[in-house]
């Protein structure tokens, strides 16, 4: 462990072969797997713990208490997974006494000046563009991509394999497999070039365009949209995903895009 110039305190747990650049200040109660490199000017606060292999630029600032006025001083925390990029001026809030932790799942890409705020949940193999932020309580699942100036509201889920347009702004949940666009945000297709680089089949691929099709082109209410999806859908693991995901939304999902009224479906 290097720390030229900088400051760990020493019930910090770190492993032995974790590299610490100069004017890096890391807080009590935080644990650094190995194979970790922390880049200059890293601010690492109470709570944090951070898995094995990650890459965390300088000026980031991981862990600070959360930007939320009910927040009372408890004991949450910060989970970063294994292989995660955290680049330049990234901030990381620890979680609240709603959930006590905020998470950053395996093999994520957070680009410079993203911010994850308290009590999110970032999936596994996710990438949140330049200056992407998310509001408390944001759960981003698996694969999803937020383009860069993109703003989350608060207590909004981001699909499995979905995809966001860079200065976006998502107040409605974003369905697995699909592409939002537009303001305001609106359905403009599935993400069909990101689940071929995932392995997704052909005929995997027609499967979900015909469930939004059905959801999103054909005109029905969203109600209905599902109970004709139920009723002519074979079951899968991709068809039940959509399905669970639309019934269980808090927020509703976001609309489809109405080229007769200038893109606002309301």
């Amino acid at each position: 462990m290097n720390q030229p110039f900088s400051f760990v305190h020493q019930q910090a747990k770190i492993a032995d072969n974790v590299v610490i650049d100069p004017f890096v200040c890391i807080h009590k109660n935080v644990e650094i797997d190995e194979g970790t490199w922390i880049g200059s000017n890293v601010t690492i606060m109470e709570g944090a713990h951070i898995g094995k292999n990650c890459k965390i630029f300088p000026g980031a600032v991981i862990s600070a208490i959360p930007q939320d006025l009910k927040y009372n001083g408890e004991d949450s925390i910060v989970k970063i997974g294994n292989n995660v990029i955290i680049r330049e001026f990234v901030t990381i809030h620890k979680g609240t006494k709603a959930n006590m932790e905020t998470i950053v799942g395996d093999n994520t890409l957070l680009m410079a000046y993203v911010h994850v705020a308290h009590d999110c949940i970032v999936g596994n193999n996710c990438i949140l563009s330049n200056g992407a932020t998310l509001g408390g309580h944001v759960i981003v699942d698996d694969y999803a991509i937020i383009g860069g100036l993109s703003a989350v509201h608060q207590f909004v889920r981001i699909g499995a394999h979905s995809m966001i347009s860079g200065g976006s702004l998502a107040r409605k949940d974003v369905p697995p497999y699909t592409k939002g666009a537009r303001e305001p945000l609106s359905y403009v297709g599935i993400n069909s070039i990101g689940l071929r680089r995932r392995g997704f089949s052909s005929e995997k691929i027609k499967e979900i365009q015909d469930i939004y099709r059905i959801l999103y082109v054909k005109g029905y209410n969203v109600s209905h949209a599902l109970q004709i999806i139920e009723n002519e859908i074979a079951p899968t693991p991709e068809r039940d995903e959509v399905l669970s995901f639309i019934n269980n939304s808090s927020r509703g999902i976001m609309k489809g895009y109405n080229p007769n009224n200038n893109g606002y479906d309301r």
